[in-house]
């Protein structure tokens, strides 16, 4: 089993010479991400404010609620798997597999992740320990799901909670060890986030491969 010292290596060395594209992708996510979520948040603030009042009404808003679901989530497989193709051949193309890898074929894919962030989100009903421990068990479930076009979404999610059981941790102690990093990500007003966002993909996408080495 790689160090996590090896996954960042893996990323830096992937993304050696091909730091501009993976800005590019950071960036366009970032911005759809923010057209599309940030009318949610003034909806959201608006909704409390108008329940609080004893007026409860119809958001202007709600439909984006939907494409936050079909489109923000298939988005998210895109650059996962965009930045493993980069660490597993060199594949620069970031921005144009983001869209390919995130939409084609677009429902099983979409229904995957939605499926992941159902089972998420009702494990954090009992309280948000559990839904912690699922988020890293399902973790894997995005590369998977463009890996293995031949699974199911629960197929998936099922081989996700497999190759991560016992390895929950190993991840979760990966994402820790950039803590220091976001720091001074936030200090920078965000804009660190363009480059600490492709190192992480990049690491995560080696500890797929590292994962995926172990189960095959």
């Amino acid at each position: 089993m790689k160090t996590n010292q090896d996954y960042k290596n893996d990323a830096l060395d992937a993304l050696k010479g091909n730091w501009a594209p993976a800005l590019l992708a950071t960036a366009i996510f970032f911005i759809i991400e923010g057209i599309i979520s940030g009318p949610n948040a003034y909806q959201s603030m608006q909704q409390s404010a108008l329940t609080a009042a004893g007026t409860p009404a119809l958001s202007p808003w709600m439909a984006l609620d939907l494409l936050q679901i079909f489109i923000i989530l298939p988005l998210a497989l895109g650059f996962s798997n965009a930045m493993l193709a980069l660490v597993r051949s060199g594949e620069r193309n970031i921005t144009a597999n983001m869209f390919k890898l995130g939409f084609c074929p677009y429902w099983k894919k979409a229904w995957g992740m939605i499926l992941m962030m159902v089972f998420i989100f009702l494990w954090s009903l009992l309280f948000f320990i559990p839904g912690l421990i699922k988020a890293y068990s399902y973790a894997m479930t995005p590369y998977i799901l463009n890996d293995n076009p031949d699974l199911s979404a629960n197929e998936a999610i099922d081989r996700s909670r497999a190759m991560m059981k016992g390895h929950k941790f190993d991840l979760f102690y990966l994402h820790l060890s950039f803590i220091g990093w976001f720091l001074l990500c936030i200090l920078s007003c965000g804009i660190g986030f363009l480059w600490l966002v492709p190192y992480v993909q990049g690491s995560v996408a080696s500890f797929y491969e590292d994962r995926l080495e172990e189960w095959n």
